[in-house]
């Protein structure tokens, strides 16, 4: 499952530059799934809708920092445990209970964001 970070989040920004996929977002900042990744072209979602990868798309949050879960993989393959929850001074990255994902379906994920 991805990860989210919760109202708790103070702002302090540690967990976005850990984030293997760049998928850690600073709040009211627009994002894309090409953002650090290699995907060109159309990427299909987890709903099974396509997107451009360079589409530039409204903030998951305006406040606090935001993980986009088509972009996470909680560090499979990268790391032993999601980085973001690692680092967080508060406990604010949590597992989102929205997007239940098995570890196959998360390498898959990151297969395709690093082509």
């Amino acid at each position: 499952m991805a990860i989210k970070i919760t109202d708790e989040c103070i702002n302090c920004g540690a967990c976005e530059p850990e984030c293997p996929n760049t998928a850690i977002y600073e709040g009211g900042v627009e994002w894309a799934i090409s953002d650090g990744t290699a995907v060109k072209g159309l990427f299909t979602m987890m709903d099974g809708s396509t997107i451009d990868a360079d589409q530039r798309n409204a903030p998951v949050s305006v406040d606090i920092y935001y993980i986009v879960p088509n972009k996470c993989t909680e560090c499979q393959g990268f790391h032993e445990e999601p980085q973001c929850a690692a680092v967080c001074p508060v406990d604010c990255c949590v597992p989102d209970e929205m997007y239940q994902e098995t570890v196959e379906e998360l390498m898959d994920k990151k297969a395709k964001l690093h082509v």
